[in-house]
């Protein structure tokens, strides 16, 4: 029996609000509990805009009822939200969105509220104003936590404003072509014999490519055949700024879920490339990706932060670092990542990080190269990192990279590359480019 997207969208954001549960772990369940495709999407649409809006949908709230709803009736206070979501940010008419949402708190045991929840909507129905938030807190006008505001506000005074809009917007969908399996050419051919829109915007990204319009994957010409990957624009200057060679031996030491793993094979396929995550259950899904691509590497679960349990001795010649972090740069993809990340988590992330770039610095060759690469936009994560380890470890040189299409870069003096999200259609990312110096450049 399906369920009622709406009381499963409800209980979605109760379990990522009020029990820390990601977006990404919780909507694929309930999303097989419906079997009409398009209540799949309605789902997945109320649940990202709940999240993207949730503190100008409590600051209404707050303003119709003398408190929110607590214990038992808890998950009802999220369906309320769910409503108001649908009346003022969707096309759904109101008689629709208020009626499908007073039927849903019957299926969520709720039969009691039913005439409150009838009547807070209808309260938001009849005053626009309720959404005027111009004398609202900043959390409430830009709808995120304030702390991630403040952070931003600091670290970047010109910037913080346009980060906090490009945060609101949908994701594009990013393809990274796999030449391996067909040109770039060929692949845009198949594309457009099916009338499917696309553009290739980013010169430095020559396999990337832009959907006019989001679709299902696994409907795409090729997609069984391993013809592309899904990846943003960000994540896909890895692999090119790496550079790996053939017969070279490379470590990706945080590689689920394997985007960058695979692109590294695809530019160079006789790499000795070693693929490692510390969690089991996460490189289930990287040796999908190698299999459906026709790629090989050594997938190993090890802690990169702890190589005495899984090194064998053997220096790698070049490192791709993609640290644990914040994903404060790719909120606009996971838009419940602003309600799970506190800002007590960021200091032992950083910790984390300093860990894993000294252990895993220790692996790398003399002459050899590590990128280093975060989804964050923090400083604290990003060029603040590379400036201590820089004044920690003589050994190591920063090499340029970026601005890799001419955009402004506004963390200019500062190493390494900060992309915002939103430049040209992109994530936030970071990235830093060390080489360790040869052997004889450093005795002792």
């Amino acid at each position: 029996m399906s369920r009622d997207c709406r009381a499963l969208a409800a209980q979605c954001c109760y379990q990522v609000i009020d029990q820390g549960r990601s977006l990404s772990d919780v909507l694929p369940k309930a999303q097989q509990q419906i079997t009409n495709p398009l209540d799949k999407a309605l789902l997945q649409e109320i649940c990202f805009g709940v999240m993207r809006t949730l503190p100008q949908l409590e600051h209404v709230c707050a303003r119709l009822m003398q408190k929110p709803l607590v214990k038992n009736f808890r998950v009802l206070q999220f369906l309320i939200y769910v409503g108001i979501y649908q009346l003022h940010f969707m096309r759904v008419p109101d008689h629709a969105a208020i009626n499908a949402t007073v039927d849903a708190a019957r299926e969520l045991k709720g039969q009691s509220l039913t005439k409150l929840i009838n009547g807070v909507l209808r309260n938001v129905q009849r005053q626009p104003q309720l959404f005027n938030f111009s004398q609202a807190s900043q959390a409430v006008q830009f709808n995120h936590p304030g702390w991630l505001i403040s952070s931003l506000q600091t670290a970047y005074p010109d910037d913080w404003q346009s980060i906090l809009d490009a945060n609101q917007l949908k994701a594009p969908l990013w393809l990274r072509v796999n030449t391996r399996q067909i040109s770039t050419e060929e692949f845009c051919t198949a594309l457009a014999a099916e009338d499917i829109g696309y553009s290739q915007p980013i010169a430095a990204l020559p396999t990337a490519l832009l959907l006019n319009t989001p679709t299902d994957v696994t409907e795409l010409p090729g997609y069984q055949q391993g013809w592309f990957s899904v990846q943003d624009a960000a994540a896909q200057y890895a692999a090119w700024l790496l550079a790996p060679e053939n017969e070279r031996h490379i470590l990706d030491a945080c590689c689920a879920p394997g985007g960058k793993t695979c692109h590294l094979l695809e530019l160079a396929p006789n790499a000795k490339l070693t693929a490692l995550d510390k969690d089991p259950g996460r490189l289930v899904r990287v040796r999908e990706n190698l299999q459906r691509l026709g790629l090989d590497a050594e997938v190993l679960a090890a802690d990169a932060a702890n190589p005495d349990s899984w090194w064998d001795g053997r220096l790698f010649d070049k490192i791709l670092l993609d640290v644990p972090c914040s994903a404060t740069g790719v909120i606009r993809r996971h838009p419940d990542i602003r309600w799970l990340r506190k800002k007590s988590d960021i200091a032992p992330l950083v910790q984390l990080q300093q860990q894993i770039l000294q252990q895993c610095w220790a692996l790398l060759a003399p002459g050899g190269k590590l990128l280093y690469a975060t989804c964050s936009v923090l400083p604290a994560e990003n060029h603040q990192q590379i400036t201590l380890f820089l004044s920690n470890n003589t050994d190591a040189r920063l090499l340029p990279i970026g601005p890799q299409d001419n955009d402004e870069i506004t963390t200019a003096g500062q190493p390494g590359w900060q992309l915002f999200p939103g430049q040209l259609n992109r994530d936030g990312f970071y990235y830093a480019l060390l080489q360790k110096a040869p052997q004889d450049n450093h005795a002792g």
